[in-house]
């Protein structure tokens, strides 16, 4: 099943995996914070940075998605009355997007040390 996936794609992987490794990470940031100052590696960061490679699997299904479909020429091609490609496109852009999001709320634990009250 992960061999299909990574041959033809997932069209929604985007649509799901950034914002639940967003919410994962906006629980980490919370439950983490008093780690991060107990100790001096930053957990938050490092958390941060594998939820961002999440994310961007999910982007990577999703591009591969629209890579699989073949029409080249329309955005929204209907197959099985689904439309994968535009389904994909969507995808790949949220997953970016909360990518971004976690990266910044990730470089946070790089600048404050958790002990800041």
């Amino acid at each position: 099943m992960i061999g299909r996936w990574m041959d033809r794609g997932l069209p929604s992987a985007g649509l799901w995996t950034g914002p639940v490794a967003w919410l994962f990470s906006t629980q980490a940031n919370y439950s983490l914070a008093s780690a991060d100052c107990e100790t001096d590696i930053a957990i938050v960061a490092l958390v941060a940075l594998g939820l961002v490679a999440i994310s961007l699997f999910g982007a990577f299904l999703s591009w591969r998605a629209w890579t699989a479909g073949g029409e080249r020429l329309s955005a929204v091609p209907w197959r099985d009355g689904h439309p994968h490609r535009f389904l994909a496109a969507i995808g790949i852009a949220m997953a970016f997007l909360f990518a971004l999001t976690i990266a910044l709320q990730g470089t946070a634990g790089l600048f404050l040390s958790g002990c800041e009250r």
